[in-house]
């Protein structure tokens, strides 16, 4: 392999592109509407990426449709790429249908991907290695013949260049002499180390400088897959030696183990390697915009996920949270709100006093050492965590019971009983049981007895609770359950065992999460969905304010 040495300075800009909208997709169980794209494109475009691969138009109408709406949603800042492969062997480009709809996308960048692994060339295209050259070159030179502009996805790159080196710098040097703008090498099966990485990027770099005759800096791109886990190293590591180009999804999604994050990548960029990716206003988004599109895709976000989850600067051990309050530095890598994330204080049992004051201060209340309420409340968690309580994934109960303690909880109404009943049709071929539940409440001393039916008790509960309550509190109309925990507490005891349930409750614009322990799994479920309106109800009151 060849010297890893540069020749010139690095650039410190780099280019982004996302390709959410077409390789995360292919994760499973992973689909848009043509609204959920329009929306995610819109939001990419505000966080300041330079590509946006909308799909591949003509594949599916989905994606065709995406198009043609897109040509009423101008981006302030990104291109809007189309994505298509190279055309199909035997045939000209000019008569491939397949290429029509890719013109009519109308837009100035075209993303084309081409075979570099002999292997995929006879087996899966089932041609000769000389067509599938003819392909790339006619492609490209056909495309641009449209005024486009060519980035050229080299699938299989770094397999291909290991097993037939020089056959993979032929596809790349016939994209190249077709006039290609960008050279983007994949590790699509996500296997390459990122020493390998390192040095065949540094090939690539020396080959483009040596078929181009300049001295210039080559544009090329690095698009790697996770099924190794390396998905963000090998990116980081095909910077250091010549990438100018980061492809990658929000979140990581993808097919099988995902693609590189996104979210992960840009901060390391930016933060730690010096490198320019986005402004520093729009870094601080990051956090933001994973959230709303784990949103938008219906999965829950990774709360344990770099820099963006909400674990991500989280202290729970007492001797952290009182070195984190002397110095952040001590326990956090780089500042939260550098990216847009939050410093979190855990409660738990492993919690002290410096817990107790520090997370207080993030609901607005001050308190002192010396305050009783901080042992009141360090004491109240503790009894309650040994029951089987879990506040430091259910910080709305742990607010609820702070204000309890401090006598600044608003009593905005009282479940006095519940009655749930389930039943099964024998007529019924579908399986569901029905639930009918009964809920009595009282809101400003007014008793209200109201029944709801849903697919299961917890569903019912939830609904006779909302129909309770929702002519006093409107805002109710907007809280909805996006999860839903069961924990068996001491499985030994069988069916008297203790449950813990935790319901994770948004509105939107934020998630908040309530707990409740009981023997019994209704019960402890209707705990949980009183304290998660509740806490919305005051959350509510809060921001009105």
């Amino acid at each position: 392999m060849n010297n890893l040495n540069r020749q010139f300075p690095l650039p410190q800009q780099l280019v982004i592109y996302d390709t959410t909208l077409r390789d995360g997709t292919q994760r499973e169980g992973l689909s848009l509407s043509i609204e959920d794209k329009i929306r995610i494109a819109e939001r990419l475009d505000r966080l300041g990426v330079h590509f946006i691969e909308g799909g591949w138009a003509g594949a599916n109408p989905k994606d065709g449709e995406f198009f043609r709406r897109m040509q009423d949603h101008r981006l302030q800042q990104a291109e809007l790429v189309v994505f298509c492969s190279t055309r199909r062997a035997g045939i000209r480009a000019d008569q491939d249908p397949m290429l029509v709809p890719i013109l009519a996308a109308q837009t100035r960048w075209i993303t084309i991907f081409g075979k570099s692994w002999d292997l995929h060339v006879t087996e899966g295209l089932r041609t000769t290695l000389t067509e599938n050259l003819a392909m790339i070159a006619d492609t490209i030179a056909y495309l641009k013949s449209h005024d486009r502009q060519i980035i050229y996805d080299a699938e299989h790159w770094f397999d291909g260049y290991k097993q037939n080196p020089d056959y993979a710098l032929e596809t790349l040097k016939t994209a190249f002499d077709a006039g290609a703008e960008w050279f983007v090498l994949c590790d699509t099966n996500g296997g390459t180390l990122p020493e390998e990485i390192a040095e065949i990027t540094v090939i690539v770099e020396q080959s483009l400088l040596q078929w181009s005759g300049k001295s210039s800096y080559p544009q090329i791109g690095i698009h790697t897959h996770n099924d190794a886990g390396l998905a963000v190293a090998n990116a980081l590591s095909a910077v250091r030696h010549g990438a100018t180009m980061i492809q990658g999804t929000i979140n990581g999604y993808g097919e099988r183990c995902g693609n590189a994050n996104l979210c992960t990548l840009i901060p390391n960029l930016q933060l730690k390697m010096g490198y320019q990716c986005i402004t520093p206003e729009q870094l601080c988004q990051i956090t933001e915009i994973s959230r709303q599109v784990s949103e938008i895709v219906n999965l829950a976000p990774d709360d344990h996920a770099a820099f963006v989850g909400a674990s991500a600067f989280a202290h729970k051990g007492g001797i952290h949270v009182s070195a984190v309050q002397r110095n952040p530095l001590t326990y956090e890598h780089i500042n939260p709100e550098q990216v847009g994330n939050l410093r979190r204080i855990v409660i738990s049992e492993q919690a002290g006093i410096s817990n107790v004051i520090s997370k207080v201060e993030t609901f607005g209340i001050c308190l002192r050492k010396e305050d009783a309420a901080c042992r009141q409340i360090l004491q109240k968690t503790k009894q309650l965590e040994q029951l089987g309580y879990q506040f430091e994934s259910a910080e709305a109960s742990f607010e609820l019971l702070v204000r309890e303690a401090l006598g600044d909880r608003p009593q905005f109404f009282v479940i006095s009983n519940f009655y749930v009943y389930c039943s099964s049709d024998s007529h019924r071929h579908d399986g569901i049981i029905n639930s009918q539940a009964t809920v009595k409440v009282v809101v400003n001393g007014e008793e209200q007895l109201t029944a709801a039916e849903g697919n299961g008790p917890v569903a019912a509960l939830d609904l006779a609770l909302r129909k309770a309550l929702i002519n006093f509190y409107p805002e109710i109309a907007s809280f909805y359950l996006t999860d839903y925990k069961v924990r068996i507490l001491n499985s030994e005891s069988g069916t008297h065992a203790t449950t813990r349930v935790l319901i994770e409750f948004s509105n939107s614009k934020r998630r908040w999460t309530t707990a409740g322990v009981s023997d019994n799994i209704i019960d402890a479920s209707c705990k949980a969905l009183g304290e998660g309106f509740e806490y919305g109800l005051l959350s509510a009151v809060r921001h009105s304010l």
